[in-house]
């Protein structure tokens, strides 16, 4: 063998380079990759928000035979269960028939509410022939990117009599959308001069929602109170009913497939639908002698906070009443215990290259990725995973052929972001985070690979296997 032959046999066994999934799968690997797509996006439209991400989990949790637990309930190897808290959150289990003090419970924890504009308590409001809605932005967003696109308007509203009325207008075809204005470009001139931050106010996201007189010149704000009218016909509703409701402008937009080639699914809330899907399939679709359990939770993205957020003692409180039902002590079980903590990562995009560090970016269609740690600044607020655990899951992933890459979030002191990794992390619990990469997270329309979405599920096979 010559010393160059050598040297290339030498480099493809020792070198890592990251593999384009598309490239390595099968024809029937690729068509599954397709075939699964169809559901997710299935999924991403009736789920634009948490309560409807959690009955729509539920509805599929349903029809594989799952039934829902409430604390206390007795258990026994093979049941089948969901667990829903207050309509916003779902933790959905299988109970394995392995020792649970021993083995633990192999955990995938994802969230399912995405940034948006949240409608204000005391929203309603008409001027200069226009009604609009007061709103309060949810998460991190670019608040320009919300203007000038069709919105609908979800949620629910509970009236002062008690019932409770959900409200879903702006994604059938016969529906009205809403909309947030922007400014001309020929009256621009001075709002394009300032930062980006600034383009638009947060008090300046305000909905457009009627533009029609009520037909009663003895009304002072007859286009306010043609919607208060349209809004009491349909709904039941008067304005006081806004105190007791949680309505969002999210965008009106179906989920699409992107590209000539169809690789690339566009939607609103692949930030963190794109893994919670994954996750509640995997648990819904797999037998395993594993305990497994899938946590699809809310206010991510606000910090994790509330008894809806993954810091919540419920969650905990969940796993403790498993572990007392099946005869084990809770803290041997937590110690057992492991955790992928799925959210997105940034995917690496070649048209802002600049804050990117490439070698250590997320590449599109190379797989789902994990990141050893998160936190920003010198990895501040991160769960830094240990070398052991990242060990045991290469080899679940290497055994089961999964297709992956890791990932951090940006360059050193530019980038960074939170997950629910820590907070899963501090009851003891081997966790990494691992999650699909995303092109413009936090927009209203985001892009991911379907390869991606599909080696996010099959790792999670591997995991629970």
């Amino acid at each position: 063998m010559s010393e160059k032959t050598k040297g290339q046999k030498l480099m493809k066994e020792l070198s890592y380079k990251k593999q384009n999934y598309f490239e390595a799968a099968s024809k029937e690997e690729k068509q599954a990759i397709f075939d699964y797509a169809e559901g997710y996006k299935a999924f991403l439209d009736a789920a634009k928000t948490e309560r409807e991400a959690c009955a729509a989990s539920v509805a599929l949790a349903k029809e594989k035979g799952f039934s829902e637990y409430k604390f206390g309930d007795p258990l026994k190897a093979g049941d089948k269960k969901y667990f829903v808290n207050r309509g916003k959150s779902v933790v959905v289990f299988r109970v394995g028939s392995l020792p649970l003090e021993e083995d633990g419970i192999r955990i995938i924890a994802s969230h399912i509410d995405a940034p948006r504009v949240d409608i204000k308590q005391n929203p309603l409001y008409e001027d200069s022939g226009m009604a609009f809605l007061k709103t309060h932005y949810y998460g991190g967003i670019k608040k320009y990117q919300w203007t000038a696109i069709p919105l609908a308007l979800h949620g629910a509203v509970v009236l002062k009599d008690g019932t409770k009325v959900e409200i879903r207008v702006g994604e059938d075809a016969g529906d009205p959308v809403f909309y947030i204005n922007d400014l001309l470009p020929h009256l621009g001139q001075e709002q394009m001069s300032g930062h980006a931050n600034k383009l638009i106010e947060g008090e300046q996201l305000n909905v457009l929602v009627g533009g029609l007189p009520y037909p009663d010149e003895e009304v002072s704000d007859k286009i306010k109170l043609t919607v208060l009218s349209i809004l009491h016909e349909k709904y039941g509703m008067c304005e006081e009913d806004f105190l007791s409701a949680e309505l969002s402008a999210v965008p009106a937009y179906p989920a699409r497939d992107v590209g000539f080639d169809r690789a690339l699914i566009g939607a609103y809330g692949h930030d963190d639908r794109v893994c919670a899907y994954p996750a509640l399939t995997a648990v819904l679709d797999n037998e395993t002698p594993h305990t497994v359990l899938a946590m699809l939770v809310d206010k991510e993205e606000i910090g994790s906070e509330g008894n809806t957020g993954i810091q919540s003692k419920v969650y905990e409180d969940l796993m403790e009443e498993i572990s007392i039902a099946l005869g084990a002590n809770f803290r041997k079980v937590r110690a057992a215990s492991k955790c992928l903590s799925s959210d997105v990562t940034a995917a690496y995009d070649p048209n802002f290259a600049n804050v990117y560090e490439k070698m250590n970016a997320a590449i599109l269609s190379c797989g789902t990725a994990m990141c050893k740690f998160t936190g920003s600044r010198g990895k501040s607020g991160s769960n830094d995973a240990n070398a052991e655990f990242i060990g045991e899951v290469r080899k679940m992933f290497a055994e089961e052929g999964v297709v992956w890459q890791t990932a951090e979030l940006g360059k050193v002191d530019i980038g960074g972001g939170g997950t629910v990794a820590k907070f899963i992390a501090n009851l003891n619990i081997d966790t990494v985070d691992l999650g699909v990469p995303v092109i413009s997270m936090h927009a209203p329309w985001e892009v991911i690979s379907k390869a991606d979405l599909y080696s996010n599920y099959k790792a999670f096979l591997a995991f629970m296997k």
